[in-house]
């Protein structure tokens, strides 16, 4: 599989000399507003995006120029809409404000424009207190009972990042029907694609048959050098 441009750009941006993350930009862990604001001037940062999560744990984000982001920011808030998020507040009480972590800065590499990234703690605009529904706040709270109540002083977390790469995903649910359909072109159903047709794409070489395609090496494995830009990202990115 050939790399798109966007893989390319990804690839030298990961690969390159500059520090990605604001900890190997200041060279500490405890990073403050200065240090990103120094951070972002010295990368070309042209837009902010301030992540936070719903309380099904969805990520949510806005995004907005890097001339709008100062220190205040960070010990002020930037206002948002509550009211759109689900399980936040009606819309009578929408006025939320997020709280940028300095700690959790970093170049995303998705966007074709220079973004810095920053996830958020949200907090109530009128008592200043961190609000109860966030489920940020939620786990930090969970990690000092750990701590207070002498569990525990760290909290480890290992997600299996497993998943599927596919070329095609369709699906429906309707009040008569139902279906779903993946494809993909290393699947084993594919392999008489093209055979008596012109006006489809040709089979092109060899598949795993069903349930043989954990470990295969290449021609069978295509995708081998986007798992690599996967790991290369995730490691430039801390």
């Amino acid at each position: 599989m050939s790399a798109t441009p966007e893989q390319t750009a990804i690839h030298d941006l990961v690969a390159g000399d500059e520090p990605l993350t604001i900890e190997k930009f200041a060279g500490k862990t405890d990073a403050q507003a200065s240090d990103v604001l120094a951070m972002a001037d010295k990368l070309g940062v042209r837009m902010v995006d301030l992540k936070f999560t719903d309380v099904p744990g969805t990520w949510q984000h806005m995004t907005l120029s890097n001339s709008g982001l100062d220190e205040d920011a960070f010990s002020d808030g930037l206002g948002f809409d509550g009211s759109s998020i689900r399980g936040f507040q009606e819309i009578a009480e929408s006025d939320m404000l997020l709280m940028p972590d300095a700690t959790t800065a970093k170049i995303d590499p998705f966007y074709s424009e220079r973004t810095l990234s920053l996830i958020c703690n949200v907090i109530d605009p009128i008592t200043r207190d961190a609000y109860s529904r966030d489920p940020r706040h939620v786990a930090q709270k969970a990690e000092r009972h750990l701590r207070d109540s002498g569990v525990a002083d760290t909290a480890f977390f290992g997600p299996e990042a497993e998943f599927y790469v596919f070329d095609h995903v369709s699906f429906d649910q309707r009040a008569h029907s139902a279906f779903y359909e993946v494809d993909t072109s290393e699947a084993y159903w594919n392999r008489g694609a093209g055979f008596g047709r012109r006006d489809v794409p040709a089979n092109v070489g060899h598949h795993p048959r069903s349930q043989e395609g954990y470990f295969p090496v290449p021609p069978q494995d295509t995708l081998g050098n986007l798992r690599s830009l996967m790991v290369m990202t995730l490691e430039a990115l801390g």
